[in-house]
């Protein structure tokens, strides 16, 4: 179902690789899958798949290409997972806004609308898609820093949603209870909370996935972004 393209950067100076999976006919809509830690490995080409069976074009951007392009690494070794957060520590969070703003744009030469989602370190992204660029819509999965973040929250714009583990190992109950006041008042965002099930609960598959939180989290997505997005 899908291909690989390149996405001019924003400046025109380079051109990014990304992963696409087109729909059958003219797609309702776009959306911008925003990858884990794991770079675009099958687990976030499944999720780019299953948007494009509904309807939808969907654009996976390779966020690691600055550090090595092609990064396809599995949570469930060891060794793949040290050298994710390798990658993770040296992450230039702001060129990859810059990188996502450029997507958003190469999605909207054919959809009219535009909506982000996106895991983990994405999860942070969508958060910021809200608050730095025009998405019509972003959703967020279990994204750690968001309440380092808060002060762009004034910036939002159009509807989010966020999902967040109750028993995430990484992102604590202060965290998201700091998140919480700080969003909570906002009519633009709606937050959901899985009692009992940590970080990365809603991957395609492997040991973190809780297939009953996945599918309701899943679930809400879609129906977030038919409403928002088409």
């Amino acid at each position: 179902m899908g291909d690989r393209i390149e996405i001019a950067t924003l400046d025109g100076a380079a051109a990014m690789p990304a992963y696409r999976a087109m729909p059958e006919g003219s797609p309702k809509g776009a959306i911008v899958v925003i990858q884990e830690i794991f770079g675009i490995n099958a687990g976030i080409r499944e999720k780019a798949d299953r948007w494009a069976t509904l309807g939808y074009l969907a654009i996976a951007p390779d966020l690691f290409w600055r550090m090595e392009p092609g990064v396809e690494l599995d949570p469930d070794v060891p060794a793949e997972m040290e050298r994710a957060f390798d990658f993770y520590k040296r992450f230039d969070l702001d060129a990859a806004m810059r990188d996502v703003e450029a997507t958003i744009k190469a999605a909207r030469g054919d959809a009219e609308k535009v909506g982000v989602v996106g895991y983990c370190l994405g999860g942070l992204i969508a958060y910021l898609a809200a608050t730095r660029t025009d998405a019509d819509a972003s959703v967020g999965y279990y994204g750690g820093g968001i309440d380092t973040k808060l002060s762009e929250a004034h910036a939002i714009g159009k509807p989010l949603m966020l999902h967040f583990a109750g028993d995430d190992h990484f992102i604590d109950a202060a965290a998201r209870a700091a998140i919480g006041d700080g969003l909570g008042s906002n009519s633009r965002v709606t937050i959901h909370d899985y009692a009992g099930v940590d970080h990365g609960f809603a991957a395609t598959s492997g040991s973190r996935r809780v297939d009953d939180a996945a599918r309701l989290a899943d679930g809400r997505t879609e129906a977030f972004f038919a409403e928002h997005i088409g």
